[in-house]
């Protein structure tokens, strides 16, 4: 008798262990299909307002609006400007952790490394743009396509540095001696410049740094460059850009023109030339990558860093003609107006 009750007893747990498990089994099921999310929270921190940094934010949230709008999902932002501050960026990178956003976009090299560093313990997915090497900005090994290997993945915004050096000596081929004019803070500022320095160098022209801290300095630096040399090189650097105007006055003064590393810094110093990519574009493709993350589940720490080759050499038709100097036939001249 007991031996049949001891016997009943262990098949009823059996069936209720078995019962339990399909029923978290089912469970488990339910959530992962049918629950799937179809609301986000993303949090976008702008390193600064200028234009390139304003245009890969509009390029970022329209093509994630587009996608959502497609496939029935809704996308809610917290867009922060750090105002040029790299503390702020810690900041607002912070708070969006603290808010359990489900993304975070970093826009510029100090905020992508402000947000690595706040999301390094939650995961919280990255996925930055407008930067110029992925690998400097956060001190990994890799190639400047390569994954990250973690939370983080993005759109860099790196040209072809020999060729921008390239082009100096297209367009001025008597240049003795380039000025490099870059803020000091910016990691990925410095990783263009070498590289121009050594393209130059590479063909006998001396290439000498101008560097400045914040842009308190700003005034008296680019003083000094225009004076000393023959032209003037700005890579993609977000404080000479929202500085432009004053680069642009002690330029015109010296008579010295600008090439410029992106196409918001040769407006906004009324540089003759620039080898450069879409801002708007590489932030669209950041939007893509977001989708993907959020709604297809891909791994950010595996997603390669995309580089557009979509690149345009444009010239400023008025200050090529005070130069005096002969365009080649692959520039396109900038229209102004239509950029508004």
């Amino acid at each position: 008798m007991n031996k049949i009750i001891k016997k009943i007893t262990a098949v009823a747990l059996s069936a209720v262990l078995v019962g339990g498990c399909l029923a978290g089994c089912s469970s488990q099921e339910a959530k992962d299909p049918a629950e799937k999310k179809t609301s986000f929270k993303i949090g976008i921190c702008q390193l600064m307002q200028h234009d390139a940094l304003d245009a890969a934010t509009k390029g970022f949230q329209d093509k994630l609006n587009e996608l959502a709008a497609a496939n029935g999902v809704t996308i809610e932002y917290d867009v922060q400007n750090a105002s040029g501050d790299s503390a702020a960026c810690a900041t607002i990178a912070n708070q969006f952790v603290s808010n359990q956003y489900d993304l975070v976009m970093a826009n510029a090299t100090p905020a992508l490394q402000a947000c690595a560093t706040a999301t390094a313990a939650s995961k919280t997915p990255v996925v930055a743009t407008s930067v110029t090497d992925f690998g400097v900005a956060l001190g990994i090994d890799m190639a400047p396509t390569d994954p990250t290997g973690i939370n983080v993945t993005g759109t860099n915004d790196l040209a072809p540095l020999a060729d921008q050096a390239q082009q100096i000596l297209d367009l001025f081929p008597d240049t003795k001696k380039v000025g490099c004019i870059y803020c000091s803070a910016e990691a990925n500022s410095q990783f263009q410049v070498d590289g121009v320095k050594e393209a130059l160098e590479a063909k006998g022209v001396e290439c000498n740094f101008y560097s400045f801290a914040d842009s308190n300095d700003i005034q008296a630096v680019v003083n000094k460059a225009a004076a000393e040399s023959d032209a003037i090189y700005i890579p993609t650097d977000n404080t000479a850009a929202s500085n432009g105007a004053i680069i642009s006055a002690a330029c015109k003064q010296a008579n010295v023109p600008i090439i410029a590393g992106e196409e918001g810094i040769f407006k906004n110093t009324n540089a003759v030339a620039t080898l450069s990519l879409s801002f708007y574009e590489i932030g669209a493709k950041a939007g893509e990558m977001a989708f993907d993350i959020l709604v297809n589940g891909t791994d950010p720490a595996a997603m390669n860093i995309w580089q557009t080759s979509n690149l345009t050499y444009f010239y400023n038709e008025e200050v090529a003609n005070e130069f005096g100097i002969t365009v080649p036939d692959n520039y396109t001249a900038y229209n102004f107006d239509e950029a508004e």
